[in-house]
């Protein structure tokens, strides 16, 4: 997906080297969080975290360290208020801030919240402030509903992180300050190579799982043949749990029926696909006579490509269905094929990151094996690479390779938080230049490989403007050969921006924040 994982590049904490492990459920969640605030991920210890408990603790863990999370600036901001002198201590900060999850958004009674946080400070051995953490929320346990509206009163962001996003996004910012701090919903995409969307959401009726059919709308202006432009639609169809289900709880699931993938992130694979699309049907326009396909190979690139949910996307769109459009054509009243291969080429710079692709790919069957046992025209390569520096022509003379490139490019990850809450603790200010001269260091080595007439998809799921539109407009003052493809007014989803769409996580239905910006390439 991007380069990088959710924990900052620049990390001034360095991360523990353990995670211990025991203790009451407050004791283990508080140790997390800890190693959070340390610079560990939440996805590096959510795990640990978890399997270290019983089953029926689980849940509560999951709930208590999750909502913590996205409360934590709030509650950080409450704690100050509520103490006469200031508290240095993380280690007792994180406990009170644990307490004050389950008295103001967890509804534990609060004997139980107030004596089991107490205990927990103990058994850290923080036992010299359990008198201070005892005084604090039996204050808080008196009116919570007084202390509750106080801290969703604004926003849960590092300072910096909530100015910007003011800037960015003036007439939106209330609404996205409230969407920040709640769960996200989980959706599925339907592998349409193995079952309709429809279909299967009749399969999760039958398994008891609600779920609705969501429905995203897409269209560009494209260049065609005469030079002018073309508008085409593309339906993009998903699927939205009612209630978020482990993942084996789902049919077919195992079988590759589904994977689970927002239903923004689900906009990428039929974008590239689609301008794949117009590039070849504008190059058939224009040729004269017959197609000549004995040797009109494809190829293209998913860069950044790990965990692989938009490249596995792509791939059920290119092997979905035999007389697909991209190796069949008319001609004479006949279908002849319109390319006799495509090579798929996808990167990422990290080699356990690659793992989860082949990971991926084995689960929904579209490995390289189940490609070739298809029979299915499609050659993948997964390269382990730094897509700043990486050349897909090797040595070869000419450097024009990609017909399309589709760049998940690294971000912040500011348009997750919901998903990954320690974002907004791991983030600093200094990471988001560092990311835009990341991305830019990427974008300047891919577009000279694009082919003429091809097209790159620029993604990030960052809600911050130097990521996205102005990242685009700084790239552009570069080249005399790019064109930004203007998204048409049917598309149903995101703002527009002077380039590119911006999709905002403002609701409790919404999918995530994420970036489309579609290039065309005019010259070499």
């Amino acid at each position: 997906m991007r380069q990088t994982s959710t924990a900052p590049r620049n990390n001034k904490l360095k991360p523990s080297s353990n995670l211990i492990m025991n203790g009451s459920v407050r004791v283990r969640v508080i140790r997390t969080l800890l190693a959070i605030q340390n610079g560990q991920s939440l996805a590096s210890v959510l795990d640990p975290l978890l399997n270290s408990l019983h089953d029926g603790d689980k849940g509560f863990a999951h709930a208590l360290l999750l909502t913590t999370l996205r409360q934590w600036y709030a509650l950080e901001r409450l704690l100050d208020s509520l103490a006469d002198n200031s508290i240095d201590e993380k280690e007792v900060r994180t406990t009170i801030q644990v307490g004050l999850t389950q008295l103001l958004y967890l509804q534990v009674a609060d004997h139980a919240a107030i004596h089991e946080t107490v205990e927990a400070a103990k058994e850290i051995e923080f036992a010299h402030a359990t008198g201070l953490i005892n005084a604090i929320l039996r204050k808080v346990a008196k009116n919570p509903s007084k202390f509750r509206k106080k801290c969703d009163k604004k926003h849960s962001l590092p300072n910096w992180l909530a100015y910007q996003l003011k800037q960015d996004w003036s007439e939106e910012y209330d609404d996205l300050m409230q969407g920040l701090r709640q769960p996200a919903p989980m959706f599925l995409r339907v592998n349409t190579a193995v079952t309709s969307v429809e279909d299967y959401q009749q399969a999760l009726v039958e398994f008891e799982i609600e779920a609705d059919l969501v429905e995203l709308t897409s269209g560009f202006n494209l260049p065609n043949s005469s030079d002018t432009a073309t508008s085409n639609s593309i339906l993009t169809k998903g699927l939205r749990l009612h209630q978020s289900t482990a993942v084996n709880a789902l049919p077919q699931f195992a079988e590759g029926a589904a994977s689970v993938q927002d239903m923004h992130a689900q906009l990428a694979a039929p974008l590239i696909h689609s301008a794949l699309l117009n590039k070849l049907s504008v190059k058939n326009d224009d040729a004269d006579g017959d197609i000549d396909t004995s040797n009109n190979e494809i190829r293209i690139l998913d860069a950044c490509a790990a965990p692989g949910g938009k490249l596995a996307h792509w791939l059920e769109l290119i092997s979905s269905d035999e007389q697909s459009p991209l190796f069949h054509v008319k001609q004479n009243d006949e279908f002849v094929s319109l390319v006799s291969k495509v090579k798929l080429t996808a990167i990422d710079n990290e080699a356990p990151r690659i793992e989860r692709i082949y990971d991926n790919l084995q689960r929904l069957n579209l490995s390289q094996h189940d490609l070739q046992q298809a029979e299915k025209n499609i050659e993948l390569n997964i390269v382990c690479a730094d897509a700043t520096t990486w050349q897909g022509a090797g040595k070869k003379k000419s450097k024009l390779v990609f017909d399309a490139i589709l760049l998940d490019s690294p971000c912040t990850a500011t348009g997750v938080i919901r998903r990954h809450p320690d974002i907004s603790i791991l983030r600093t200010e200094e990471d988001v230049e560092q990311t835009a001269l990341l991305q830019a260091d990427i974008l300047h080595n891919l577009w000279p490989q694009l082919k003429v007439g091809g097209y790159l998809l620029y993604v990030t799921c960052s809600i911050l403007k130097q990521e996205n539109v102005e990242q685009m407009q700084d790239f552009m003052t570069h080249y005399n050969n790019v064109a930004a493809v203007e998204f048409s007014d049917d598309c149903n989803w995101g703002i527009e921006q002077a380039i590119g769409r911006q999709c905002l996580p403002i609701d409790s239905k919404s999918g995530d924040g994420f970036y489309y910006a579609l290039l065309h390439k005019t010259a070499e």
